[in-house]
C-alpha cells in the first residue's frame, strides 16, 4: 500500500480544534458572567456527559443506528473483507455490525484505531458487487487510519453545547439573570458559538471525505471501484422511501453518501457533491495507469 499522511487533512484537524476550543474558552467566560455558579453544575453534567461520549462513542453510535456487531460464522465474506483490508491499511481490525436498513450505506466509528467498528447496511450489501463493496470498506477504514473519527466525535459534542444552551437556556438561569437580560446575552453568544461550529464542522467534514476517497484508492489500488459503488449508492437513495431516509438522516456526517434533505440540507451538507468525489477518483486511476 501506498500510504501517504495527508497533511492537509491534519492541519484541518488541528484548526479545527484549535478554533473550537479558543471559541469556548471565550464562551465559558461571557456564560460565567451571567450564570456564576449555575455554569458549574452545567460543566459537571456535560463534562460527564462528553467523557461516556468519548469512551462510548463506537457503541452509542452503533446503538442509535440499530447496528448489530456480527461475527465472522453469521457474514463470513463481509468478515474477510474487512480482515483482509485491516491487513493493507496496517490497522487492527475493526469491529464489525450490520444495519437491516433498505437505504445503502456505510460509516465507520470509534475513538481511535484500537476501538474502531465498520458497520454497513443489508441494503449495501444487496447492491454492490465484490470490489464495489471493497472499496466502501476501505473507505471506511481510512477514517479510522486518519482518526478524524475522534475529531468529528469532540467537535460535535462542544457544539451540541452551545445548541442546549440556545434551547434551554432559561432552565440554568441564575436569580438575575431571570431579572435582566442576561440569560437573553447567553443565548445570544451560544448561538453565534453553535453557528461558527456548524460550519468548522461542515469543512472538516467535507474535506475529510476526499482525503478518505484518497485513502481507500491507495489501500485498495482501484479507485474506479469505489467511484462506481458512490454512483450506485447515490442512484439508490432516490429510490429509497422517504420515511425510511428520515429515520437515518441525523447520521449524516458518519455516512459514506448522506441522506438528502432538500436545497438547504444540500447547500449545508457534510459531504462533498458526489460527483467531484467521482472525479477526484477517476484522476487517480489515471496517474495510477500511467504510473
Amino acid at each position: 500500500m501506498n500510504w501517504q499522511a495527508d497533511w492537509g487533512l491534519r492541519f484541518r484537524m488541528f484548526l479545527t480544534m484549535f478554533l473550537l476550543f479558543a471559541l469556548y474558552i471565550v464562551f465559558a467566560g461571557v456564560i460565567t458572567a451571567y450564570y456564576g455558579g449555575g455554569l458549574a453544575v452545567f460543566a459537571l453534567l456535560f463534562g460527564g456527559m462528553s467523557l461516556v461520549q468519548y469512551y462510548f462513542s463506537d457503541t452509542l453510535t452503533l446503538k442509535t443506528m440499530g447496528a448489530k456487531e456480527v461475527s465472522p460464522e453469521e457474514y463470513p465474506q463481509l468478515h474477510g473483507s474487512v480482515e483482509r483490508l485491516s491487513q493493507q491499511a496496517d490497522l487492527p481490525k475493526p469491529r464489525v455490525a450490520v444495519i437491516d436498513s433498505n437505504v445503502p450505506n456505510a460509516f465507520a466509528t470509534g475513538r481511535n484505531q484500537k476501538n474502531a467498528a465498520v458497520a454497513v447496511t443489508t441494503g449495501l450489501m444487496n447492491t454492490l458487487e465484490r470490489d464495489e463493496l471493497d472499496g466502501v470498506i476501505a473507505h471506511e477504514l481510512a477514517h479510522v487510519k486518519n482518526r478524524d473519527m475522534m475529531v468529528m466525535t469532540i467537535a460535535s459534542f462542544l457544539s451540541t453545547i452551545a445548541f442546549m444552551i440556545v434551547r434551554w437556556g432559561a432552565l440554568f438561569g441564575g436569580g438575575r439573570n431571570r431579572q435582566g437580560g442576561g440569560i437573553v446575552v447567553a443565548i445570544g453568544v451560544s448561538l453565534v458559538v453553535w453557528i461558527i461550529s456548524y460550519i468548522l464542522i461542515r469543512a472538516l467534514s467535507r474535506y475529510r471525505e476526499y482525503a478518505a476517497d484518497r485513502g481507500a484508492a491507495a489501500i485498495t489500488g482501484n479507485p474506479t471501484a469505489l467511484a462506481s459503488a458512490l454512483m450506485k449508492i447515490a442512484g439508490e437513495m432516490d429510490r429509497v422511501p422517504k420515511n425510511d431516509m428520515r429515520e437515518e438522516a441525523e447520521m449524516n456526517a458518519f455516512f459514506i453518501i448522506p441522506i438528502k434533505s432538500g436545497i438547504v440540507g444540500q447547500l449545508f451538507s457534510t459531504h462533498p457533491p458526489t460527483e467531484k468525489r467521482v472525479e477526484q477518483l477517476r484522476d487517480l486511476e489515471r496517474e495510477l495507469a500511467t504510473a
